[in-house]
């Protein structure tokens, strides 16, 4: 940080730039998929050899960490399951990389590091005379080469014979409940050791695996199935006879659950309450719980119930804070599969799903292949070819098929099936009724919209068109059950984050031709988030994670829509609600025209320009103004980010915001070589990421390919430390998988998608029905459709020199999605040296 691109230019510009990832120039022209030769469970894994679920989960604090886990489901799957290293909660997810032991296998909702659990379970293989059912007691050593995880399937071996207590301050009740109990209040930059005076209360002893307990995970949308295998050496002795045993986690403190075990049916039942993010937004869902049923494949030979470390054998129904259950097998038993099934409707929901996905008679090898199946299905689809010669830890496909497989996880179908018909009806539980549905349709869930609005929801529309209407009516339904399109909906809202970007999530499905929805509704929506303030906005500061409060949608739109900004001395976060109310507006003006409000959609375009009334004609930077229209101190005002990055958060009018420097376009590129070469730019936050894409829209689409390389060597590469921030439910993936296409949806709300700069030579989309048809996969030219990006040389030569779409000439740097999903052939020509192309002179 802080060189020139000049010093680039001399210094790195061959090794992190021109040739990304190669430090040698050198192209690989091996095609994917290429087979993986592995045995088992990984015959036939075509692509996904190339996809690392631990990408995201190094770090020490949460601002450094990806926040991911190496979790197995389904795409889009209700339910992840995880291995548990730590006990998660709101800043902390329940998988860290630099842990060395494992305390179980865990079912886990938490869709981002900085949102809140519900309804979690956590099942733990023992092989100890006693029942260990505390966090701390249960854990087993592991080593991280003994460790694989893929997105059908992950293998670990743990030491049975662990001895000692372990990582109790990595538990909820270390940190205190949580750093931000119930939701609410600050979050500690450091959530492992030293937070909160936390530190390693007890020791750490790894011995030899003299007894092992082999563990294999696989997971459909709503099951996972466990297979232990308990292995001991030749040579190992017992002082008395050791029984294997599985036990469950329901609850923990403060969380008052219920198990009931039927040794008749080898089965565990029981249901968690557990929210935590219950203390954020209005709506309560009081009578939420989260509901489990395990099925054994071996009968039991004890078992009990279990309230803290105290057990209670033979004890078959038990109910309280701290509550598990167990079950032990026969000495002789070397092999006990679990399959269970996770439900937020009731136990018999419960039981029915894992009839349906995961049944009696399957075998566990037939869970891993479904999974498999249901991944190659989407990132099978996808063939690079030409990509630079690199190590291991930077391999691009890695990257990219890691980064399709984070983003096609989010939004979640929180739907549960009625039967074995794909095309049967559902049932859901809805936090914000509080009660259960029937639809025949899917329902989503874990909304991180401030985040995904950029990019991801653009991603979907290529990725995973079939699902867009689903998700439309999804936001359509909460709004008719609250009045208020959702900001951050964790099962309920949570009022985290700022603005109405769901505003911008509509137009950017409607403007990618996708209409399977009411649209009259989502008019009816968007205006309501434009010109109806919440109802306390003139009583709250709405600061972020402020408990209790209602709806806050566009917290200071009194003051927005009476001057054209949010007051800083009345509202929190106010420079950045102004610049983010702009882009709303433009986003809502495209629903406007869409169902004919064309005075509408003018007054709103209109009011899309008020990010220029922060402009500082002074400082040449957006600040936050008060009341009186005086200025703020600088550094007030902020989401997230600062003056740097948010004064070029124009998303949806580059030419204006050019317009407003000294200069205009020159002036503004001279401030982005400022911001970019002054170290300001940062990619770990979700501000930042159409910034490098600007260069290209005022003229400068050289300088953009430069920046753009370097964004992505400097923070993605294929190691667990892989993600330089967040990956906040596919936005820091759908970056890189667009840039590496050579394109980026820079106006989300739009249908534009502006040139970068390619990475690989030639990618083969084979996209899903309906991407050209609005979702609509049976319409006239709605089935599968073949879609070729050619870009000979690109991993060393960063410079586009000519673009065409099915060999129709584009001047412009500017690509629509109907260029995309529409056409055969898009043919970049690139360049060593930058060119001339995409350039249109001054304002």
């Amino acid at each position: 940080m802080g060189y020139t691109i000049s010093q680039r230019i001399l210094g790195l510009w061959a090794l992190r730039v021109l040739a990304y990832p190669s430090p040698t120039g050198e192209t690989e022209r091996t095609a994917v998929p290429r087979e993986n030769n592995k045995l088992g469970y990984h015959v036939n894994a075509g692509v996904l050899q190339y996809v690392n679920p631990k990408i995201g989960t190094y770090g020490i604090s949460a601002d450094d960490n990806g926040g991911m886990i190496p979790s197995v489901s389904v795409p889009f799957g209700m339910t992840r399951w995880t291995p548990q290293t730590r006990e998660n909660y709101i800043s902390q997810v329940p998988y860290s990389d630099t842990d060395g032991f494992i305390h179980g296998f865990q079912a886990t909702h938490q869709p981002a590091i900085w949102m809140g659990e519900l309804g979690q379970v956590v099942l733990t293989p023992g092989w100890t005379p006693e029942v260990k059912p505390l966090f701390e007691q249960r854990g087993l050593a592991f080593r991280k080469e003994d460790e694989s995880s893929t997105p059908y399937v992950y293998e670990v071996l743990l030491d049975a014979d662990t001895q000692g207590e372990h990582d109790w301050d990595l538990t909820e009740e270390a940190a205190g409940g949580g750093p931000v109990p119930g939701g609410a209040g600050s979050v500690p930059d450091n959530v492992r050791e030293g937070a909160n005076g936390r530190i390693r209360k007890r020791s750490e002893q790894v011995g030899n695996y003299t007894r092992q307990i082999q563990v294999a995970m696989s997971a459909s949308a709503h099951t996972s199935h466990l297979r232990f295998d308990f292995n001991a050496t030749d040579d190992y002795q017992a002082d008395q006879p050791v029984k294997p045993y599985v036990s469950i986690q329901f609850t923990r403190q403060n969380w008052t659950g219920q198990v009931q075990i039927d040794p008749e049916k080898n089965e565990i039942s029981g249901s968690n309450p557990e929210r935590q993010d219950y203390r954020l937004g209005p709506d309560k869902a009081a009578s939420f719980r989260g509901y489990f049923v395990s099925r054994f494949s071996e009968p039991f030979e004890s078992y009990g119930t279990s309230l803290g470390a105290n057990l209670s054998e033979g004890t078959e129904s038990a109910s309280g804070e701290l509550l598990g259950a167990y079950v032990r097998f026969r000495e002789n038993v070397t092999r006990v599969e679990v399959r269970t099934a996770v439900s937020f409707v009731s136990i018999d929901q419960a039981r029915r799903n894992l009839d349906i996905e995961n049944p009696d008679d399957s075998t566990f090898e037939d869970t891993v292949e479904n999974a498999k199946s249901a991944w190659l299905e989407k990132l099978g689809r996808v063939t690079i070819e030409g990509v630079n010669s690199t190590d291991k830890e930077h391999d691009p496909r890695t990257i990219w098929y890691t980064g399709l497989f984070h983003a096609l996880q989010y939004p979640s179908d929180f739907s549960e099936p009625a039967s074995k018909d794909p095309q049967g009806s559902r049932t859901f539980y809805s936090g914000y009724t509080d009660s259960v549905h029937e639809t025949n349709d899917s329902y989503y869930q874990s909304w991180s919209i401030w985040d995904t609005y950029r990019a991801e929801h653009s991603l979907l529309t290529i990725f995973a068109p079939e699902r867009v209407n689903s998700m439309m009516r999804t936001l359509l339904q909460i709004f008719d059950w609250t009045g208020r399109l959702p900001m951050w909906a964790n099962m309920v809202e949570t009022n985290i984050m700022i603005a109405t970007n769901a505003d911008a999530v509509l137009a950017n499905a409607i403007s990618h031709g996708f209409r399977s929805f009411d649209l009259q509704k989502a008019w009816t929506a968007v205006r309501k988030d434009a010109y109806e303030p919440p109802e306390n906005d003139t009583q709250l500061l709405y600061y972020d994670r402020e408990p209790d409060t209602s709806y806050e949608v566009r917290a200071g739109l009194t003051s927005y829509m009476d001057h054209g900004w949010v007051d800083n001395d009345r509202w929190s976060e106010s420079a950045s609600r102004t610049l983010d109310y702009s882009f709303n507006d433009a986003a809502c003006a495209v629903v406007a025209r869409v169902v004919g409000k064309t005075n509408e959609a003018t007054a709103l375009e209109k009011r899309a320009k008020n990010y220029a009334k922060i402009w500082d004609t002074q400082t040449q930077f957006m600040r936050a103004r008060n009341e009186n229209g005086s200025w703020a101190n600088e550094t007030w005002g902020w989401t997230e980010g600062d003056k740097w990055v948010y004064t070029f958060d124009v998303l949806h009018d580059a030419d204006g915001l050019a317009g407003l420097f000294t200069g205009g376009r020159a002036g503004m590129k001279a401030k982005l070589d400022a911001h970019f070469d002054g170290g300001h730019n940062m990619h770990s936050n979700e501000p930042s990421h159409h910034v490098p894409y600007l260069y290209s829209l005022i003229g400068y689409p050289h300088a953009a390919a430069a920046r753009i390389r370097g964004i992505a060597w400097d923070n993605y590469n294929a190691t667990s430390a892989g993600l330089s921030g967040n990956e906040d439910l596919g936005q820091m993936s759908a970056w890189y998988v667009f840039s590496a296409l050579g394109f980026y949806p820079a106006n989300p709300a739009s249908d534009e998608y502006v040139v970068g700069s390619p990475f690989f030579e030639r990618v083969t989309l084979r996209l899903p029905a309906g991407a050209a048809t609005g979702g609509e996969g049976g319409r006239a030219g709605g089935g599968e459709r073949s879609l070729v990006i050619e870009a000979p040389g690109a991993p060393a030569k960063p410079y586009v020199k000519s673009l065409s779409v099915d060999g129709r000439s584009i001047d412009r740097p500017v690509l629509r999605h109907g260029d995309i999903v529409g056409a055969s052939l898009i043919k970049f020509e690139m360049s060593e040296t930058p060119t001339g192309w995409g350039e249109d002179g001054e304002l």
